[in-house]
């Protein structure tokens, strides 16, 4: 199919398209996290150091794939990498779907975090570069919609589905696998961005040149000023506030079962009421994102963030603690969080270099967090007050960080790129108040 009929007549298609990588990353952490931490853990006698290993392994592969998938994707377009990763993600959920024993769990959980890893921040960046302007950051926002709309969806199976085991577990690996491949089949009727090919073609018809174009597509550029302002800042921010959600979205079921003594369905149930008001936020944040105000809501989103911590933090985990964390945190996360450093992240850096930044900060995060996650059950049963606290001090790191970066934006990146006349808007554009 012509660029001409997908990029500049249908944005909401590759908006949706492109925005399913948030669909099918939430969907693989959380059914990762309850089929392996719950409905896999008894029949394959899976103990907390082998659960939280495999799902370390996902989340440091998740972060392997950021930083290599960002590069290739800023170097050889971004349809080329985001099919390579789908077709590379269905068949790892394939493997964890058929696995009898933890050989097939590791290679699984490898595959799916590569796969996500690389398209995630490929696909966002092609959101935001087929996006018209003054809506480029509403449709890189509605790509966390759909990171909502997975996790609605794997905890509607798991609540009402009345299956448990293994065949439970591979109730919901099936439905992840039937999304990918519809969706890959559908993303290859995508044409490549025109904001990136144009920027390509400039930059290796000039590759002799010293323009600011060009130094704006190496890689090393990142880790200088002034782009290593914003490279930090996001980077900081994103990893702090991903520790929270990671440990929900990985561990949510295990703190629930192992510290309230509660059931895997009935976390899932009581997880869903909020999911519906997270939505609603959402809509309204995605009103306000290209405008001034998403300072003041992304205010509140932060405040909302610490306060969910607070209250394991100072109250001690309990069923009433773990559910208000996941309720008023999920608020919280429609105006801050991954949403916010989704369109920090288009509006920061230049074309070239705008999915390996992604990839990078990605990366780190992810890393930070895998490696983490591989301690998260013994050091959750283990010195749970002190872990809670932790958890909560960093919510706290991340709202400082994040208020920061809003009331003294790096300056670094926030304007045009400079391009040949003839292509223009070929990089980022802030909107007031970025």
């Amino acid at each position: 199919m012509s660029s001409m009929e997908d990029t500049p007549r249908s944005p909401w298609k590759i908006a949706v398209l492109a925005g399913m990588a948030s669909y099918l990353d939430a969907g693989a952490l959380v059914t990762s996290g309850i089929a392996i931490g719950g409905y896999y853990a008894a029949p394959l006698q899976l103990s907390a150091g082998t659960i939280g290993s495999l799902l370390g392994l996902q989340t440091l592969a998740f972060a392997a794939g950021a930083l290599f998938g960002g590069r290739l994707g800023d170097r050889f377009g971004r349809r080329k990498i985001f099919t390579l990763s789908l077709a590379l993600y269905a068949v790892g959920i394939l493997l964890l779907l058929v696995a009898a024993g933890p050989a097939l769990l590791y290679a699984g959980v490898l595959g799916t975090g590569l796969a996500i890893g690389a398209d995630l921040p490929v696909s966002l960046a092609l959101v935001n570069e087929e996006a018209p302007a003054g809506k480029k950051g509403t449709m890189v926002v509605f790509s966390g919609m759909l990171w909502l709309a997975g996790i609605v969806a794997v905890l509607v199976l798991s609540s009402f589905m009345g299956v448990q085991g293994m065949p439970g577990g591979r109730i919901l690996f099936a439905h992840l696998l039937v999304v990918a491949v519809v969706v890959l089949l559908l993303r290859l009727t995508l044409s490549e961005s025109a904001e990136w090919a144009a920027a390509r073609r400039a930059a290796d018809t000039h590759a002799t040149a010293p323009s600011e174009n060009i130094r704006l597509s190496r890689i090393r550029d990142l880790f200088r000023a002034p782009a290593l302002h914003a490279l930090l800042a996001t980077g900081l921010y994103y990893a702090a506030w991903n520790l929270g959600a990671n440990t929900l979205g990985q561990f949510g079921t295990f703190l629930w079962t192992a510290l309230a003594k509660g059931e895997v369905a009935q976390f899932s149930q009581l997880t869903l009421i909020g999911l519906p008001v997270g939505f609603v936020a959402g809509l309204l944040f995605m009103r306000a994102v290209d405008k001034p105000s998403r300072h003041a809501w992304f205010t509140v989103g932060s405040g909302l963030i610490v306060l969910a911590w607070a209250l394991p933090a100072l109250l001690g985990p309990s069923k009433f603690t773990l559910v208000a964390v996941v309720l008023i945190s999920g608020l919280g996360n429609s105006f801050a969080g991954e949403a916010v450093y989704k369109v920090w992240s288009q509006e920061l850096f230049p074309t070239l270099l705008r999915a390996t930044a992604q990839g990078v900060t990605m990366a780190f995060t992810r890393a930070v967090a895998g490696l983490a996650a591989l301690g998260t059950p013994a050091f959750a049963l283990g010195h749970t007050r002190l872990f809670f606290g932790l958890l909560f001090a960093l919510m706290l790191v991340a709202a400082f960080i994040g208020l920061a970066l809003v009331l003294r934006p790096p300056k670094a990146l926030s304007t045009e790129e400079p391009m040949a006349p003839s292509t223009p808007a070929l990089a980022t554009s802030r909107p007031p108040g970025a």
